[in-house]
């Protein structure tokens, strides 16, 4: 029997926005513990973005967010010698961090002399429905979708 699970301690909101979300996003986007650089990255980010497009960059980087979340993923499962690739739900804790991983992962394999320019790169196309993490989720729904024969396997 396994032990219980760890407690989730709450997360402290950022200082600009008042919001847990931009804390959890700087945790994911954060190296070696340099939590201030991080946050340093990404409001930098947030105001190239703004400059860019003439809205709110906060706003613009939520509406990304929502964009590249995914609905539904594919998990392996072993039947009878036969791995098989099946739909499932994206729990919605899990939703939300696959969606900053991406955005992060993306951003850093992105052109650009900063990391700040290139997040802000990747939340502008993110926005618009473009860029490699919006790709990323259009690839998981549609290998979902291809696989949905499967999908009375269920997990």
């Amino acid at each position: 029997m396994r032990k219980t699970q760890a407690k989730k301690l709450p997360l402290a909101p950022d200082a600009k926005y008042n919001d847990t979300l931009v804390t959890r996003f700087v945790n994911n986007l954060m190296w070696q513990g340099k939590k201030n650089t991080a946050y340093v990255i990404f409001y930098d980010a947030l105001d190239k973005v703004a400059k860019q497009t003439n809205e709110q960059g906060y706003d613009i980087w939520k509406r990304a967010l929502a964009n590249i979340t995914p609905a539904v993923e594919v998990r392996s499962r072993r039947i009878g010698g036969a791995t098989f690739q099946i739909p499932s739900e994206v729990r919605p804790d899990r939703k939300v961090s696959l969606s900053m991983k991406w955005l992060i992962r993306f951003s850093r394999e992105r052109n650009g002399r900063s990391m700040a320019e290139k997040l802000a790169g990747e939340i502008v196309a993110a926005s618009k429905g473009e860029g490699g993490a919006f790709k990323k989720k259009e690839d998981t729904h549609r290998m979902a979708e291809a696989n949905k024969a499967f999908a009375h396997f269920k997990i």
